[in-house]
Formats: structure tokens, sequence, C-alpha cells
């Protein structure tokens, strides 16, 4: 990674001095197949010509390529050497002209991380597929540029591909003379480019309007997968929602899609959850289900394309200038998504999947010590890799959920409008979106966003309930905290929900009304008078972003009939609230555990019962003290299988119960189970162990040594696909055996042969709760090596192997104490590594409080 970190200093001088005319990018990837000869990686050939002008004639720059070789440069006719010119990361240019040309013929590397162009092999079939993935600096992985967002341009590629292959890119393409070609592209960031190149399933379909003018809009569809995954692409509910978001965002952004036909390739190894590349968005393949999954899984493949989909004007028509306002395209694109799919698809519950799980990761990236504003300072390339966080993301959405409700959803959307007719191609900072929202609302943004979006931190708002003597509200008010390390009070836009049992029991409101929380304490007037309050909801409907609290009534009353109410957000909000509570270490985890066994099973969202899941086994792994983790789990396990007889027969539920009880199950007898489902000797009315579920049942049985590498040498047997071999690796790291996790440790840590998914599944099986006792001797390999690995892998990977590595299941401050020596010792490390190792940090003394709380 030295040497490839551009820094936000070194991005400004070079867009000052230059302007970028276009790019013609020419690929022959028909090396991709057949034998490879040599020792070093496989490469393909690269070919790019980029014309630009320089304000300071004379003056010096340089270009960006990450390649292992480089055959020829010529910059405005003059041959220059590469071996004096190119040093592995930056091509340097002097004494430039006013106009200029420079050629590069390089030699580029495939990847097997998920960065610049990704080769991958099908071991279904044995077909090669390859896609491009870049952000926020990885084309020149693939071709010569200038790799930063400001120096946009129009792009003409041409590939060279094996002769029964396909290839796609970012405009409409066609094959002459055995070369691919594609149209120019508009104006874009270098990271939005695509291409994407092999025997790929293709289904083609069409999206018509007739736009305000008389004109008619037609936008040619696409969506393609693996050869393997055509059997389950449902690809008519992608074409819905496609067409669904594209109503509706033409419908409220008053801005024809820019970018002429619509693809979207679903992909094998993928980094990420989607990219934006306008005219071909890149999806990991995992949102074509194989198996049976519940209605959130398909919400949430909804939720990411109308994500990307909205990027198509917030990022890519309108780019940020640098990686510091990230958040004008991820938290616009992140709100947006929802904001889609309640308004235009069959989701119309989206956002309480938004306040249940996204604000969660929010939560938590908000109180680590690497918490940044929404917007961030972002030195380097590495910051900026690092940011694609949930404070940029869903923290930067809930604060726009926030700013509609401050502004109003008219002036909200006018700004927008305005903000692409003004900015259409170019690049902005935040003030030029303050100022357009200014304009259409009349207020003053300028306090609002060093509020929102330029401090750090979460507040928490608590009830304070006052009563007359004849039980009636004699005053209610909202107190506001925030964190010693992040101070700011807020100004908040909230509702405050009274809630009462009527008959039947049933928990519902009988009173609500919003308020502007400013400073420590806020009265809320409209509520005196009414009838004293079982429960009081702050920031009911979820309107702003912060901590809900509870007074001492309405915790009771959650301990008591939490399932009794009936709003499924407001439940969905409690919930999130409680967990809040466990993770702060002011709930005990064995108590929130008890309410999930208590009130789960009532849950009517389908989506926020498996986050409960979730959130339960994390309290077990976690927060709950060590003494008492085999009492709950055994707790757990016998919850789940309760709930997943009692659910109805082929249901959503009985679907996620069955998930539930996999990852709890640690006993023999419910080891038992997993393996009589997995045999046929026992069924469940109605659940269908299909091939998903039955990874999903193996994965205990192999972490607990009941289902050895024979067994899984079976199933991948039964299942030999690229999906069938992620879930074996995983199993086989998973195994309780010194051996196997020597091995899983040299195959991630000493060697760069295992791909990025390869990596991700040996690392999740290596690291197991159940195991701690036998990975206890890594921890001290891990401080010994972490350096060494960023240094030398890719960045993704280094990620992937700090993050997951770390020894989080040796839960003592012994750990904690190795965390802190490593910091002092390495203070000249890194700045993302030592991000990376805080944040591990953070969480680990986070367990430590917890488990205090717990055992008390």
């Amino acid at each position: 990674m030295p040497g490839e970190n551009l820094s936000r200093d070194e991005a400004r001088e070079r867009a000052a001095l230059l302007s970028v005319d276009g790019y013609e990018v020419s690929l022959d990837v028909r090396s991709a197949i057949g034998g490879h000869d040599g020792d070093g990686p496989r490469t393909f050939r690269s070919v790019t010509t980029v014309r630009f002008r320089c304000n300071e004639p004379g003056a010096a720059s340089f270009a960006d390529l990450i390649a292992p070789g480089v055959t020829a440069v010529s910059l405005n006719g003059r041959d220059l050497d590469p071996s004096e010119v190119f040093d592995g990361s930056r091509i340097t240019l002097e004494d430039l002209a006013a106009d200029n040309e420079l050629v590069v013929d390089a030699q580029c590397a495939y990847s097997r991380t998920g960065e610049g162009l990704h080769r991958f092999v099908d071991p279904e079939d044995g077909e090669v597929y390859l896609y491009t993935q870049y952000e926020p600096a990885d084309s020149r992985r693939v071709f010569a540029n200038f790799e930063q967002p400001d120096l946009k341009a129009p792009f003409r590629f041409e590939v060279r591909a094996p002769e029964e292959w396909t290839v796609w890119s970012g405009g409409a393409g066609e094959r002459v003379d055995g070369v691919w070609r594609f149209a120019e592209t508009k104006p874009v960031s270098t990271y939005i480019t695509c291409v994407v190149a092999g025997p790929y399933h293709y289904v083609t379909d069409s999206y018509e309007r007739v736009l305000a003018d008389g004109t008619r809009l037609e936008i040619p569809l696409g969506a393609l997968c693996r050869k393997g995954l055509a059997p389950y692409f449902d690809a008519d509910d992608v074409f819905l929602i496609t067409k669904q978001g594209l109503d509706f965002f033409h419908d409220h952004f008053d801005y024809p899609y820019p970018f002429g036909k619509y693809d979207q390739a679903f992909v094998p190894e993928y980094n990420l959850g989607a990219m934006e590349n306008p005219g071909l968005v890149t999806f990991r393949e995992e949102y074509i289900f194989r198996g049976k999954v519940t209605r959130a899984s398909y919400e949430g493949r909804a939720n990411t394309i109308l994500h990307e989909m909205a990027h198509m004007w917030f990022g890519d028509l309108v780019t940020m200038e640098w990686w510091d306002d990230l958040w004008l395209k991820e938290s616009f694109a992140d709100f947006m998504g929802t904001f889609a799919n309640v308004g235009a698809t069959r989701f119309k519950d989206a956002w309480i999947t938004f306040a249940n799980r996204r604000k969660a990761w929010a939560y938590r990236a908000d109180q680590l010590p690497s918490t940044h504003p929404v917007t961030a300072d972002i030195r380097d390339l590495e910051d900026a890799k690092l940011n694609f966080d949930g404070i940029t993301y869903a923290k930067g959405a809930s604060v726009l959920k926030q700013l509609v409700a401050y502004v109003g959803q008219d002036a909200f959307l006018e700004g927008a409008r305005r903000y692409f007719k003004r900015h259409a191609y170019g690049n902005t900072r935040l003030g030029d979106l303050l100022s357009v929202l200014a304009e259409t609302s009349g207020r003053d943004m300028a306090a609002w966003a060093r509020s929102w979006l330029q401090t750090a931190g979460v507040n928490a708002l608590t009830p304070q309930v006052l009563l007359t003597t004849d039980g009636r509200i004699d005053e209610l008010a909202v107190v506001q905290e925030a964190a010693e390390s992040h101070p700011e009070l807020r100004p908040h836009r909230v509702a405050v929900g009274l809630y009462r049992r009527g008959e039947g029991g049933a928990l519902e409101r009988y009173a609500r009304a919003e308020a502007d929380v400013d400073g420590p304490r806020t009265v809320v007037a409209e509520l005196a008078g009414q009838q004293a309050p079982e429960l009081v909801l702050v920031n009911d409907d979820d309107l702003t972003y912060c901590k809900i609290r509870f007074d001492a009534t309405s915790l009771a009353t959650l301990r008591a009939g939490l399932g009794d109410l009936t709003d499924p957000l407001a439940r969905a909000l409690c919930w999130s609230a409680l967990w809040n509570m466990t993770r702060d270490a002011l709930l005990p985890a064995r108590d929130f555990i008890g309410l999930v066994l208590r009130f789960a099973g009532r849950e009517s969202e389908i989506g926020v019962l498996q986050m409960l899941h979730a959130w339960a086994d994390s309290a077990l792994t976690h927060y709950a003290a060590p003494e008492w983790r085999r009492t709950g789990g055994r707790l757990l396990a016998e919850g789940a299988l309760r709930e997943l007889r009692a659910a109805a027969p082929g249901g959503e539920p009985q679907l996620a119960w069955a998930r539930f009880l996999a990852a709890v199950a640690a006993e023999e007898a419910d080891l038992a189970l997993l393996r009589e489902l997995l045999a046929g000797t026992e069924k469940i009315d109605g659940l269908d162990v299909d091939q998903e579920l039955r990874w999903a049942f193996l994965e205990p049985l192999a972490a607990h040594g009941a289902a050895d590498e024979a067994v899984l040498a079976a199933e991948l047997a039964r299942d030999d696909t690229a999906s069938g071999k992620r879930h074996q690796v995983r199993c086989l790291a998973a195994r309780p055996s010194a051996a196997v996790k020597a091995q899983a440790w040299a195959q991630v840590v000493e060697s760069d042969a295992l791909s990025n998914a390869l990596v991700e599944a040996t690392i999740a099986g290596f690291a197991r709760p159940s195991q701690r006792a036998l990975v206890a001797p890594y921890a001290e390999k891990y401080f010994a090596v972490i350096e060494r690995v960023w240094s030398e892998r890719s960045i993704q990977i280094g990620m992937d192997v700090v993050r997951g590595l770390f020894p989080a299941f040796q839960d003592s401050p012994e750990t904690l104490a190795a965390t802190d020596a490593w910091l002092a010792a390495h203070e000249g490390a890194a700045p993302a590594l030592r991000r990376l190792v805080l944040e591990a940090r953070d969480d680990l003394a986070r367990t430590l409080r917890g488990q205090e709380c717990d055992g008390s």
C-alpha cells in the first residue's frame, strides 16, 4: 500500500493544474482464459490515451497506475522511458504543454481481491468471469488515469475478449471485427467506470416514460449473472423494482435519467453490497437467492437497487469534489433507498427496517473512538476507504430524515431538483447543497449543518414525567445528554408518544405531540393534562437520530409487556433502545435475552425478528457474564426450538427460527436434531431443508466436532458450486482442532493464494465464540503480524485480516492491555491501521463493561 496513498493536498494541487478532456481505454482480456505462464501475476494489456489541459505550461504532475509493468509511455509524441517515469503506482509527467496527450501501454494484473479487474473461475463449470470494482481508487489497477473524483471526463472503452464472451460497459456496446466498442460516456469520475466480461446469463427488458415536456424517454434494461445462478435468477422482480424506482425518481427529481441504458450485473466474490457505475450497476451475487429467504431479504435487495439508482443523480450526475463530502452521495442514497422503497414498491414498512437495522449500524459507529462528523476529514485514500461506514451511510441518512422533518419534504425535494440542474456533470462541496436548501426552505442551513453534519456523537433523549395528584401529567420534559467526548447538544424535531393499555391489554398510543428539543431540557407543553402514561416513547415515529432512554415506569411496562405494543414501528424503536442500553451496560445481557425469549415470538415484522436473533446471539457472545453463557445459550436454544415448532408451517418465522436455532445450537440434543433434519430422519412440518439451510445446519455441527472433513466433502459434492465452496471453506475452518486453526491462520496471514471471498470465509470459520481456549494462542500472534500484513496486502485484505482476526473472544483485561501496548508501541503505524485496532479495542472494552453489568 505505501506509495499508492494519494493525499487530499496532492489531489487539490493536481485539480488546480489540470483538466481532462477525455479517455480512450483499450483492454485485451483474452489472457483471462487458458493457462498462465510465469511466476508473476496473470496480466492483461491495457492501453490508455488521455487528453488533458494544463493551465501552467511547463509544470509537472503525475498520472496514476498500479501495474506489474509498463511497456511504453508517450507524452505529446515523446517516448518516455518507463523505468524512469513509472514507480509502480505513479507516472511522472514533466514539462507539460497547454494541451496534452498521454498514451500508456501497460500490463495490468487481474485481481483476486475484488479490487480492480477481478477474475473468477467458477468451480462448477470452469467458466471465467470478469468484473471491475474501483471505489475509491482502483481504476488505476486497470488503466492509467488521474484517480480523483473531481477530474471528470468522457470515456470510450474498447475490449478484446474471448470469442464466446459478451462484454458490457457504461455505454452501449457492440462487437465489431472481434472488438467490443462502447459509446462515449458522459463526463464521469474514474471510480464509476466499469467493465464486465464473460459468459454471463443476460436478460433484457425496457423502461419507457413520457416526460413533462412531452418527449418519450426509453431506457434499455438488462440484468446478468453467472450461468450457474441462472436457475435461481428472478430477473422479473429485479426489473419490477427497477421500473418502480425509475418512475419514483423521475416523479421527484424532474431530471431525466442521464446515462442511456441501465444494466445490473450480479457478480461473484464482491466486496460490497453494490456499486453505482452509471449504466452498469454491479451487485454482490448473494442477492440472487439460492434457497428460501424471508421478505426481509427481498426488501434488502430492493433497497440496494434503489440506493444505487439514487446515485445516478446523487454521486454520478453530481459528484463530491473529494472524499470529505462522501456523504453527498452515500447519505443521500441511503436515505433515498428507503424513501423510494416506501413510496414506490411493495415494501411499505421499510422505515421500520431502517429504524431497527440501519440505525443500529450508525449508533455503533458513532460511539467508536473513530467516530467523525458526517462531513469527515479525509486526508488520503486510506482514510476514504475506511469511511464507507455507519456514519457516512446510516447516520447520514438518519440526519437527512431529520432534515426532511426540519425543512419539509417539498422544500427538500425542490432543493434536490435545483442542485441537479445547477451542478450537472460537475463536482460539489457541502456549501453547494446547503445554499439550495436555504433557498427552498428559508431556514438557516448553516446552523443546522454545524450541529448535524459537522459534529460527531449521538445524543440520548430521556423523558421526565411529573404527575398531578389525580393521575394526570403535570409536566413532561425531554432531557438531552451527550457523551463527554462529543458534548454537542443538537436541535431535534421529535414526536413524543404516550401509550396505555386498552381493552384486551394492548399497548396503544393515545396522545402524541411534536416538539423542537433543544438544549439539556425541553418541556413538551402540549402533553400537560393527559392521563398518566404507562409508556413514554421519545422519538416516536423515528423522526430524529438519537438514543432513546426510558423513565422507570416505561421500562417496567416494557419488561412486563413489550409484545403488547400494537404499532410495529413503536415496537422496533423500543427493541432498538433496549439493545442500545445493553451495549451501554445499562441493561444486563441476560435481561435482554429474557425479553427476546418472552416477546420475539410475537413479532410481526420479519426483519425485526431476524435483527432480534442477531442481537440476542451477540448479547450472549459478548455481553453475558462468562459463568452464565452456557445457561444463556441453553435458554436461547430451547426458546428457538419452541418457537420453531410453534411457527406456522412453511412461513417466514419458521425459517428465521430454524436459522437462529442453528446459530445458538451447542448442546448434544440440539446438534442431534440438526443431524436428523439433515439426514431426513426428523422432519418439522413445513420446513424445507434446502441447500442453503443444509449449510447453516452443518456449520455448528462442524464447529462442535460433529461433522468432519469427509462429511463436508460429501456436502460439497452435493453442492459443487462457488457458493458451496465458500460454505465448505468456512465449515472446514470452524472445526475444533489446533491443526485446523494453524492451517487457517497460515492460509490467511502467511499466504495470498486465497481469493477475497475465501479469505472472508476462512476468517469466519476460524473465529468461533465456542472455541475461545483453542484460538487463545493467536492473540499474541495477531499483534505481531498485523503491521506486516497491512504493508504487504491490498487494503481490502488488510481490513479483513485486521478486523476479522482481532482476538475479540479473548475477552479479558489482559487482551485489552495487550491492545493498548500495541497502540502505544506503534504510534507511527498507518493511521487507517491504528483506526481499525482502536475500534476493536473499543468493542472489547464495551464487552468487558457489559459482562460486568450482567454479572452484577
